[in-house]
C-alpha cells in the first residue's frame, strides 16, 4: 500500500528502517533543556520517597523521547500505542506517587476517569492521530493530555480515600481500554494513514501491525488496573476497609 502522507512536520522525524533506527537519537535541544528542568525541580523540591518515584517516572520518558523509541513510533503503530501505554501506565501511577497525597482528597475520580477515557480515544482516532503527526504542538499536546490526564487518574486510584471507588474506577478503566484494543484487534482494514506505508521496513504489514497494537492496549496495558483493583478489593475485605472506604 502506497502512501502520500508526509512527514515532513512529524516531531520524532521521517520513518526510521532497521538499518538506521539505532542511530535516531532525539537531542531536540527545547525537550534536553524541558527533561533538565524537570530534573532541577525534582532535586530541589521533593524529598525522599517522592523524590524517588518522580526521577523513576523522569528517567522512564526521558527514555521514551530521547532514544529510538521515538523514531519508532513514527514507523509502527504499535510502537506509538506501547509508547503511549508506558505514558499512561507506568509515568502517570510514579508521577501520581510523587504528589502530595492532600491532592487526591479533592480530586474527583469521576470526573478524572471521564478526561482520561475522553484522551485515550479522542487521540486514537485516525483523524486526530493523523493530525499529531502534522506539528510538534499537536504531537505534544497529545502526550502532554494523555500523561496529565491519566496522572490525575491514578492519583485517585492509588491514594484516594475510598477503596471501592478506586476499586470501580480502576476496573471501568482497565474495561474501556480493553474494548479500544479489542475494536484495533478485529478491525478488517487499516485505520492509520501514517503507517500505511512504513511498517514493512520491520517485516509487518499495516494491518497486522495495527493488530499488535491492538493487543498491547487490551492485555498489557490492562494489567496495573487491573492490580490496582485487586489491591483495593483486598484492602475493603478487611476489616477495617469498610470505615476506610467512607
Amino acid at each position: 500500500m502506497n502512501s502520500a502522507f508526509s512527514f515532513d512536520m512529524s516531531y520524532c522525524g521521517s520513518p526510521p528502517t532497521l538499518a538506521d533506527v539505532w542511530g535516531r537519537w532525539n537531542f531536540e535541544p527545547f525537550l534536553l533543556t524541558c527533561l533538565a528542568l524537570l530534573a532541577a525541580f525534582g532535586f530541589l523540591r521533593l524529598r525522599g520517597a517522592e523524590r524517588h518515584y518522580f526521577f523513576a517516572a523522569w528517567l522512564i520518558a526521558a527514555v521514551l523521547f530521547v532514544s529510538p523509541i521515538c523514531a519508532m513510533s513514527v514507523a509502527l503503530f504499535s510502537v506509538r500505542v506501547s509508547h503511549h501505554v508506558a505514558l499512561t501506565m507506568i509515568v502517570a501511577p510514579l508521577l501520581a506517587l510523587s504528589l502530595p497525597r492532600a491532592w487526591a482528597e479533592r480530586g474527583a475520580m469521576a470526573v478524572a476517569l471521564v478526561v482520561s477515557t475522553m484522551a485515550l480515544w479522542l487521540w486514537h482516532t485516525p483523524d486526530l492521530y493523523t493530525a499529531a503527526f502534522a506539528h510538534p504542538a499537536i504531537y505534544w499536546t497529545m502526550q502532554l493530555s494523555l500523561l496529565l490526564s491519566f496522572t490525575w487518574l491514578w492519583l485517585g486510584l492509588l491514594r484516594g480515600p475510598s477503596t471501592i471507588s478506586a476499586a470501580v474506577t480502576a476496573l471501568t478503566s482497565a474495561i474501556q481500554m480493553g474494548f479500544l484494543g479489542g475494536l484495533l484487534v478485529f478491525a478488517t482494514n487499516t485505520l492509520y494513514l501514517p503507517h500505511a506505508a512504513t511498517t514493512m521496513a520491520f517485516g509487518l504489514l499495516p494491518l497486522e501491525d495495527q493488530q499488535l497494537a491492538g493487543v498491547v492496549m487490551w492485555v498489557p496495558a490492562n494489567l496495573p488496573l487491573m492490580a490496582v483493583l485487586i489491591w483495593r478489593l483486598a484492602m475493603a475485605l478487611r476489616p477495617t476497609g469498610e470505615t476506610q472506604a467512607r
